[in-house]
């Protein structure tokens, strides 16, 4: 982590070095008691548990605090109530405010784990020590980050000028509705109040992410006629028709899709094309519970459906994208027997992006070349995160992402964050912090 050849700025990064360094005990543990506390999205578990502790910890390091339920948002109910933690630590003078904005939601485990998804555990097999667990890189190792990176620089700063906010906030990985959105409304993440934003998301430590594409998520139904399985010509069979669907996309849609590129930096170099997956399928009757031993009836389905995830580029318009997949279904309604849809869109994100000469983005590219000794790459999302809300509610456009972590590890089995890579981050924090609040230091 030592690098930082300037002379000048060697007495204060040899501080900040030396004191992060003595936290990384502090570091380790923190990440692996995020890890613990299971907030699995879907349905949104242990919202309340993770923003208590971050709570007690916040608060035990100066910030005043804030739990914020987002009532009526969606998925918000009593069983599951959608709470976040806003945080804010005041300089000793007037100055910009800083916020570092952290998801606490993590998604389902899925199958493939060797470790315990909620165990946290730190291996160092030979390649540096890791710490394992679902949501250990998307992004509790992130969260904890900003954390001691903040506490490192108010001990070694503590009459900095304006202030610090640190937030831990609800559903990002189901589009941020009960977080980010919820606070952006209700001015949380207005101009007047914060000045800069950065989103620890893990897309590598030498990285600056700018913004994301574009997202379409919708509902394709096709509809036949029920009948006896041993009859079907007596029926209709809505799987077939979905599956004239399917074919049509992969004759028609993917091959365009993949012949487009864009001019944002999307990363990994697979995203810079447009893209489409389908989330689900189901069709007929449902399906037979676990714990059941009877066999299922024999019946011509009747309906079918799919949901789609549609990332979509800076240089399509959303209209197109919509009326691309229309113009395939409406196709088949002209060609296809009996062919009968409905679509439904379920949402919506436009892409976002912040200019590379933001101050954030400039400040934060020279910490990464303070650290690393590299120029910091400049990059955008293949999906998309929180920075949209702040964007297009908030109204803030100096706002970027920055975090540990390998953006390709993000809801894989196994899921891993890097203890080194977050060290080093935390040192790219906390001087952006310095050159942020304390310009006069350096």
């Amino acid at each position: 982590m030592k690098h930082s050849p300037d002379p000048i700025l060697d007495p204060l990064y040899d501080r900040l070095h030396d004191r992060i360094a003595d936290s990384r005990d502090a570091l380790i543990a923190l990440t692996r008691d995020l890890i613990r506390i299971p907030t699995l999205n879907p349905p949104g578990e242990n919202y309340g548990a993770i923003c208590d502790y971050l709570d007690r910890r916040l608060t035990a390091s100066g910030f005043q605090t804030q739990l914020v339920r987002a009532e009526g948002a969606p998925g918000d109910c009593d069983r599951y109530p959608r709470w976040n933690i806003v945080a804010r630590r005041d300089g000793g003078r007037a100055g910009p405010c800083v916020h570092f904005n952290s998801h606490t939601d993590v998604v389902d485990v899925g199958l493939g784990w060797t470790q315990d998804a909620f165990g946290g555990a730190l291996i160092d097999d030979g390649h540096g020590a890791r710490i394992y667990g679902r949501g250990a890189c998307d992004m509790k190792g992130g969260l904890a980050a900003s954390i001691i990176a903040a506490e490192c620089f108010i001990a070694e700063f503590p009459d900095f000028a304006g202030a610090i906010e640190i937030s831990g906030t609800a559903d990002e990985e189901s589009g941020g509705y009960g977080g980010v959105a919820y606070l952006a409304e209700r001015g949380y993440f207005s101009p007047e109040r914060v000045q800069h934003v950065i989103i620890p998301e893990p897309l590598n430590k030498d990285r600056v992410c700018l913004g994301h594409r574009g997202g379409w998520w919708a509902e394709i139904e096709t509809f036949g006629e029920i009948a006896h399985g041993s009859m079907p010509f007596l029926g209709d069979c809505a799987i077939r028709h979905m599956g004239a669907v399917l074919n049509a996309f992969e004759d028609r849609l993917f091959p365009a899709m993949a012949a487009r590129r864009t001019d944002m930096p999307v990363v990994p170099e697979g995203a810079r094309q447009s893209t489409m997956n389908i989330n689900s399928i189901h069709g007929g009757q449902a399906e037979t519970p676990h714990d059941s031993t009877a066999l299922p009836s024999h019946c011509v389905p009747d309906r079918c459906r799919i949901v789609i995830d549609r990332r979509f580029l800076v240089e399509e318009p959303l209209d197109q994208v919509r009326d691309e997949v229309r113009g395939i279904l409406d196709g088949l309604v002209h060609t296809r027997p009996n062919f009968e849809y409905d679509l439904r869109e379920l949402n919506h994100v436009l892409p976002s992006m912040t200019d590379r000469d933001a101050p954030v983005a400039r400040t934060v590219a020279a910490a990464i070349r303070q650290v690393t000794g590299k120029d910091a790459e400049f990059v955008a999302s293949p999906g998309t995160y929180d920075q949209k809300h702040i964007d297009r509610i908030g109204k803030l456009k100096n706002c970027i992402a920055y975090g540990p972590g390998i953006l390709e590890l993000a809801h894989k089995p196994d899921e891993w964050i890097g203890v080194d890579d977050m060290m080093d981050s935390v040192m790219v924090m906390a001087l952006s912090l310095v050159a942020l609040l304390a310009p006069e230091q350096t």
